[in-house]
C-alpha cells in the first residue's frame, strides 16, 4: 500500500455535541492543554509506516512531560514516604506560647509528615541502617511551621560549616559509587573518627534506634533547643519530642538485612497498610521547657546539638496529639515537592543561637530553590498555606497565583483593593528581643567541649542486649573498612566512652586496643541511667498494631485458627495466612481458605510474631520445604515468639529447632492458649534467647 493510500473505518467518535460532552464530563482523555486525545496507541505519521510528525501536537505534549518527570532527588533524605494528618492540642498552652494552634483544647491543625532515610538514594531500600527523618509540616491559622526532625535527638556535628563533609563522607565514595545507603565504609569512618564531637551520635546510630520497625514505632525529635515565647513576650527554652502512642520497637541487623531482600518497601507498605486499614499512626507532641537559669546549671551547653538533656532531669510536658489518617494522593506531588525549612515558624516559636540550627535556617530555603526550581515554590499545594496569603512578591517561574490590585510595592498611597498588605506593627509577639553582643570570630565555645559523658550514658542506659547489638554494629561497620587506621583511631575514641565497649568492638574485630584518643575534657562516667534512652525499656503495653504470619496446610483446625484470629483481633493485631501457594489450604472443616502469602514470598522476617499451625500430614509436606524450614528457623534466630499448635512438631523437628524450644515458643491448642501467646507476644521478642545462645 502506499503512502497516499489509507484504510477507512466507520466514524465511532460521535458528534461534536458528544465528544464535547464527554470531555466535560471527564470521561475523555485530554492533553494538558484540554485537547482531546482520539488515539493514544499511536503517533502521527505519513503513511502506516513513514516517518512522524512534527505536528503531532498531542504526542509531543505528552513526551515532554515524560522527559522532565523527575526533579533532582533531595541530597540527603531522598528515601521518603509522606501521608497527611491531624494534630490536636490537648489543653490551652497560651501561658506557654503564643502560637495558635497550642492556644486551646482541642483545636484542630491539619499536618503533613514525611518520613524517610538520610543517606541512601530514592531508589535505595527502607531498612538501612540509618538515621531516619520525621518531618512534619503544620498548616497554622498563622502560617505553616515545619518541625524538622529525626528519630534520634543528637547529631553528628555542632556546627553546620560541617554538614557538606558529613554528607560527603556517608554518602556512596566518588571514586566507585557505593556503598548506597550505608555507613559501613571507609570515608564515613575516616570522617567519624577524626570528629570526636560525632561519638555520642555514632552509639545511636550503632543502636537498635537506626533500624525501626515501622515508622509508627519510633520516636521522633526536634534535636535543636528552640524558644517559646507567650503574648506578653515571656519566653521558655524548649525541645520537641515525639512519642508514639503505640511504642517503640525496632528489628535486629540479621533480620534487617533479609527484610530489605523480601521487601525493600517494607516500611512504605507498613504505614500505608496501616492507615488504609483504619490503625491510624498517633504521635505525642511534648516539649521539655526550662529557663535561662537551669540553661546555665546544666553540665552541658544546651546549644550543643550533640547533647541532650535526659527526661528524668527535665520531663516531657505533653501539649498534644498527632494522628496520621490519609494516605497521600499521589506521591509525587505530595511527598517529592514538599519542602520542609527549619525557618519556617509562627510567632509563639523562636530560635535559639544554636549554630548547627543557625546553618540549617540558611541553608534549606536554598535547597528548595534548587530542587523545585522556583521561588514560587510555596504555590504547590502540598506547601501552601491554608491561611490566607498577602504580600509584594511577585511574577518567577511558576506563578500563578491571581495577584490584583494597583500596587506591588509598599510604602504606596493607595487604598482599597488597590493598597495591598500591611505589616501588623502591634502584633504580639514579634521576634524574642534576644542581647548578642561579642567579637566576630570563627571559634567553638568550651561549653561545646565534652564529647564523651552523655555517650558513656547511653551506653549504660541500654539493656544487656541493646549493648551487645551496639557491639555488634559497631565491629561490623569497622569491619568493612580497609584502612586498619581508621578503625583503631575508633577503637581510640571508644576507649573514651567506655572501656568495656571498646574491648568487646576490638575482640570483634581481632585487634589489639590502642591508647584512648586525647581529649579535650576528661570524660565523665558518674551520669546516671536514663531508662527513657532504651527502646526495650520502652516497650508497648500490648501487641496492638503488630502482625502475626501463621503458618496454615491442608487439614489445619479451623476452630483453632478462629480462636488465634479472634485474640489477635482483639487485641489490635493483624493476622496474615501463609501456605505453602498463595492459592491456600482447606481446612480441617472443609472450608477454602485463601493465603495472604506464599511461604517463599514471606519470610518470617515480615512478621513481629508467628503460629504454627499446621496439620501433622501439613506440618511434614512443609518440613521438606526449605523456605517453610528458614521460616522457623530465622523465627527463633530472632528472638520470636513462636505459637506451636498440636501438630507442629514434625516442622520444628524438620527445622532443627526442636531441641531449642524455650519459654518462647507457646503451645497453643484452644482459645485460651491462644490468648495467652497473644499477651505473651506483647513483650516483642524473647530477648533470653540471644543472651543465652
Amino acid at each position: 500500500m502506499s503512502d497516499n493510500e489509507r484504510t477507512t473505518s466507520p466514524d465511532t467518535r460521535g458528534t461534536g455535541d458528544e465528544l464535547h460532552q464527554g470531555v466535560s464530563g471527564g470521561n475523555a482523555m485530554t492533553t494538558s492543554q484540554g485537547i482531546p486525545v482520539t488515539d493514544d496507541q499511536n503517533q502521527l505519521r505519513a503513511g502506516d509506516r513513514g516517518p512522524s510528525l512534527l505536528q503531532d501536537a498531542a504526542f509531543r505534549d505528552k513526551i515532554m512531560h515524560f522527559d522532565h518527570e523527575r526533579i533532582p532527588e533531595r541530597v540527603v533524605h531522598a528515601r521518603g514516604y509522606g501521608a497527611h494528618g491531624v494534630f490536636e492540642s490537648y489543653d490551652d498552652h497560651s501561658g506557654l506560647t503564643a502560637a495558635y494552634l497550642f492556644g486551646k483544647k482541642g483545636r484542630q491543625t491539619e499536618t503533613f509528615v514525611r518520613f524517610s532515610t538520610v543517606a541512601g538514594n530514592m531508589g535505595s531500600a527502607d531498612l538501612a541502617r540509618d538515621v531516619r527523618g520525621f518531618a512534619t509540616k503544620f498548616y497554622t491559622e498563622e502560617g505553616n511551621w515545619d518541625l524538622v526532625g529525626n528519630n534520634i535527638p543528637v547529631f553528628f556535628i555542632q556546627d553546620a560549616i560541617k554538614f557538606p563533609d558529613l554528607v560527603h563522607s556517608v554518602k556512596e565514595e566518588q571514586d566507585r559509587g557505593w556503598p548506597q545507603a550505608a555507613s559501613a565504609h571507609d570515608t564515613f569512618w575516616d570522617f567519624i573518627s577524626l570528629m570526636p564531637e560525632s561519638t555520642h551520635m555514632a552509639l545511636w546510630a550503632m543502636s537498635d534506634r537506626a533500624i525501626p520497625r515501622s515508622f509508627r514505632f519510633m520516636e521522633g525529635f526536634g534535636i535543636h533547643t528552640f524558644r517559646f515565647v507567650t503574648a506578653d513576650g515571656k519566653s521558655s527554652f524548649v525541645k520537641f519530642h515525639w512519642k508514639p502512642v503505640q511504642g517503640m520497637q525496632s528489628v535486629v541487623w540479621n533480620e534487617a538485612v533479609k527484610i530489605n531482600g523480601a521487601d525493600a518497601d517494607f516500611h512504605r507498605r507498613d504505614l500505608w497498610n496501616a492507615i488504609q486499614s483504619g490503625d491510624f499512626p498517633e504521635y505525642e507532641l511534648g516539649v521539655q521547657v526550662f529557663d535561662d537559669a537551669f540553661a546555665d546549671s546544666f553540665d552541658f551547653d544546651v546549644l550543643d546539638s550533640t547533647k541532650i538533656i535526659p527526661e528524668e532531669i527535665v520531663p516531657i510536658r505533653p501539649l498534644g496529639k498527632m494522628t496520621l489518617n490519609r494516605v497521600v494522593d499521589n506521591v509525587f506531588s505530595e511527598t517529592e515537592q514538599v519542602a520542609f525549612m527549619t525557618q519556617n515558624v509562627v510567632p509563639g516559636i523562636d530560635f535559639t543561637n544554636d549554630p548547627l540550627l543557625q546553618g540549617r535556617n540558611f541553608s534549606y530555603l536554598d535547597t528548595q530553590l534548587s530542587r523545585l526550581g522556583s521561588t514560587n515554590h510555596t504555590q504547590l499545594p502540598v506547601n501552601a498555606p491554608k491561611c490566607p496569603v498577602a504580600h509584594f512578591q511577585r511574577d518567577g517561574h511558576m506563578q500563578f497565583a491571581h495577584q490584583r490590585g494597583r500596587a506591588n510595592y509598599e510604602p504606596n498611597g493607595f487604598s482599597g483593593d488597590d493598597r495591598g498588605p500591611r505589616a501588623l506593627t502591634t502584633f504580639q509577639p514579634d521576634t524574642y528581643p534576644t542581647k548578642v553582643e561579642g567579637e566576630a570570630r570563627r571559634l567553638r565555645a568550651e561549653s561545646f567541649a565534652d564529647h564523651y559523658s552523655q555517650a558513656n550514658q547511653f551506653w549504660k542506659s541500654q539493656t544487656e542486649v541493646e549493648q551487645k547489638h551496639i557491639v555488634d554494629a559497631f565491629a561490623f561497620e569497622l569491619g568493612k573498612c580497609e584502612i586498619p587506621e581508621i578503625r583503631t583511631r575508633m577503637l581510640g575514641n571508644l576507649r573514651n566512652v567506655d572501656e568495656s565497649l571498646a574491648q568487646r568492638v576490638a575482640d570483634e574485630l581481632a585487634m589489639e586496643l590502642p591508647e584512648a584518643s586525647p581529649a579535650k575534657v576528661a570524660p565523665r562516667h558518674d551520669l546516671p541511667v536514663s531508662d527513657a534512652l532504651s527502646i526495650v525499656k520502652n516497650g508497648p503495653d500490648s501487641f496492638a498494631g503488630r502482625k502475626i504470619g501463621v503458618v496454615v496446610s491442608d487439614g489445619t483446625d479451623a476452630d483453632l485458627l478462629a480462636a488465634v484470629r479472634s485474640a489477635a483481633e482483639a487485641e489490635g493485631t493483624v493476622v496474615e495466612i501463609v501456605a505453602k501457594a498463595v492459592g491456600g489450604v482447606t481446612l480441617s472443616n472443609g472450608e477454602k481458605l485463601a493465603a495472604d502469602h506464599a511461604i517463599a514470598g514471606a519470610p518470617s522476617v515480615l512478621f513481629d510474631a508467628v503460629a504454627l499451625l499446621p496439620s501433622a500430614d501439613g506440618a511434614a509436606a512443609l518440613g521438606k520445604v526449605a523456605e517453610a524450614r528458614d521460616f522457623v528457623t530465622d523465627a527463633v534466630a530472632h528472638n520470636k515468639f513462636l505459637a506451636l499448635g498440636p501438630d507442629a512438631s514434625g516442622l520444628i523437628e524438620a527445622a532443627g529447632v526442636a531441641s531449642k524450644k524455650d519459654d518462647g515458643f507457646v503451645d497453643v491448642s484452644d482459645a485460651a492458649g491462644a490468648k495467652g501467646f497473644v499477651e505473651t507476644c506483647r513483650a516483642l521478642r524473647f530477648w533470653k534467647r540471644e543472651l543465652s545462645a
